[in-house]
């Protein structure tokens, strides 16, 4: 007699934190998720150094973000130095939102952080396990894990995702393409530091130093160090081995124009040398598999937002599997996550190829930065556009299918990210957002609330969980028609569908396209 064959909802296949912010979005669904990692406990390594806001609001719909913010240090501007000038200041902090500004923290404590959450939801990750085969059925997936023991066992499961990284299994068991190519001539090497240097260490501030042929990036790390971290060409594509400090001394002399600075390496010692590929999955979503995070896309760190992307790709994904899993919702709402996900990391990649600011730069490009960048910071469009986008509040999904109605006279369309405005609802006075759940859907309308019980008879069709409020006041800008507008709002805070509060003719196609009706 055979054994009885292991079956889960959901396996996840890589506990960095992309894999992790899944799960926890999964098991906050009430779905069976394994986590399974081929290394033997969370990495020790810092790597990434920032997260930003918008990341920061899609992890506190998973209840990680108070304790992420306790951990880390608020950052409030950027500070630019061009040729060994200052340049001026850029404000990163934007309102309508609970999390005005970033957070320096590192990727390690970021995945100890999220790991002790999804221990609060069930199982631990399953550590020293190595995903060897995956094979996707008609409804179904099975997945092959070597153990520590080196014993391989099948799990059976409803749902696989990829999250291990740029060599995936999932992607390699199913044959999807890895498509793009190497970036040549560039590299980043990173270090933790104490420095002696000019600058004194401020908790709030980022400092950018652009030089000839070198860009160099300096975050403040919790308990007064320093991550250094320089982008540079790299025409001997050779050493493998993490810079010297004596090398990244160098280089800051270099970016900043300062002879004679010394660093002395915090403990922990961190120090990393990075190439990179540019490159995007032809698909993420192959049925019952699905790719997130670097097994899906992969980009150099300009920017910052490679673990920010894969955070906010997971928290799209979660509440869409969920649903689908759960028949809520049609099969078609899961294949929006593949098209909203390849659409942001194609911006995503597009803008850090165009950003002069931290590739290394040429001669031209040098004195066209200095000549122009002053003037720019002291614009208050230009800095606001800077901080949206790196805030990613200014990333939205316009052209997914998900997004439906008028965009009317205000900058608020179908797709964007609805802001967490104050506001005075049936509720009473709070901000927007508390208004929302990543539990469920949900109505907004504005103006004197009438029609909101034929509204609630309908949205009780279905089985997707939706909850009705009236807000009594608006989001600025948002000339509200005399019917008053209504909005329905996605668990991840995007707008879904805006239309007049009195066509319900609109939402109902809306609902029916998306939603399973209660039998």
């Amino acid at each position: 007699m055979s054994a009885p064959r292991n079956v889960r909802d959901a396996v996840v296949i890589g506990a960095g934190p992309t894999g992790l912010t899944l799960a926890i979005a999964l098991r906050r669904y009430g779905m069976d998720t394994i986590v399974v990692d081929k290394g033997p406990s969370t990495k020790r390594e810092p790597r990434a150094s920032v997260i930003w806001q918008r990341a920061l609001e899609a992890l506190r719909d998973l209840g990680c973000a108070d304790v992420v913010m306790g951990q880390g240090l608020p950052l409030n501007r950027g500070e630019f130095h061009v040729r060994g000038r200052r340049a001026g200041v850029q404000q990163v902090q934007l309102p309508d939102t609970a999390y005005p500004g970033p957070l320096s923290i590192e990727q390690d404590v970021v995945e100890r952080l999220l790991r002790d959450r999804l221990r609060q939801l069930g199982p631990d990750v399953q550590w020293s396990t190595e995903a060897v085969a995956v094979r996707v059925g008609e409804g179904s997936a099975e997945v092959d894990l070597r153990g520590p023991d080196g014993h391989t066992r099948t799990v059976d499961c409803r749902w696989v995702i990829g999250c291990e990284g740029s060599h995936s299994i999932v992607r390699k068991s199913l044959g999807i393409p890895f498509e793009g190519e190497e970036r040549h001539n560039l590299q980043c090497v990173q270090l933790n530091a104490e420095p002696d240097w000019s600058h004194p260490y401020d908790p709030g501030v980022t400092r950018i130093f652009i030089n000839l042929g070198v860009t160099l990036i300096t975050d403040p790390v919790p308990g007064r160090g320093t991550r250094f971290f320089a982008f540079c060409p790299d025409p001997a594509p050779h050493p493998q081995e993490p810079p010297t400090p004596r090398e990244m001394e160098s280089l800051v002399a270099r970016a900043t124009g300062e002879p004679g600075v010394r660093l002395v390496p915090t403990d922990p010692y961190w120090a990393n040398r990075s190439r990179f590929h540019d490159r995007l999955a032809a698909t993420l979503r192959q049925g019952h598999a699905l790719l997130a995070g670097d097994s899906g896309h992969l980009w150099a760190p300009i920017g910052g937002h490679g673990l920010n992307t894969g955070l906010l790709g997971a928290h799209n994904l979660g509440w869409k599997l969920a649903a689908v899993h759960h028949g809520w919702a049609t099969d078609a709402l899961l294949d929006t996550y593949n098209t909203e996900q390849r659409h942001t990391a194609q911006e995503v990649m597009r803008q850090m190829r165009r950003n002069i600011l931290e590739i290394p730069p040429n001669r031209p490009t040098l004195t066209a930065i200095q000549l122009i960048l002053p003037q720019a910071l002291r614009s208050e469009r230009f800095a606001r556009q800077g901080a949206l986008i790196l805030s990613d509040f200014a990333r939205n999904h316009r052209k997914s299918a998900l997004s439906t109605g008028r965009a009317g006279p205000s900058p608020l369309r179908p797709g964007d990210r609805l802001p967490d405005l104050r506001v005075v609802s049936d509720t009473g006075p709070g901000r927007l957002h508390d208004l929302l759940s990543y539990q469920r859907w949900s109505l907004l309308l504005t103006g004197d609330g009438s029609g909101t019980s034929e509204l609630r008879k309908l949205t009780d069709r279905y089985v997707m969980p939706v909850a009705l409020f009236t807000i009594r006041t608006e989001p600025p800008g948002h000339r509200t028609r005399p019917d008053g507008t209504l909005l329905l709002v996605r668990p991840d805070g995007h707008i879904g569908l805006s239309a007049r509060a009195t066509d319900d003719r609109a939402l109902r196609t809306y609902l029916d396209r998306w939603f399973v009706r209660k039998t």
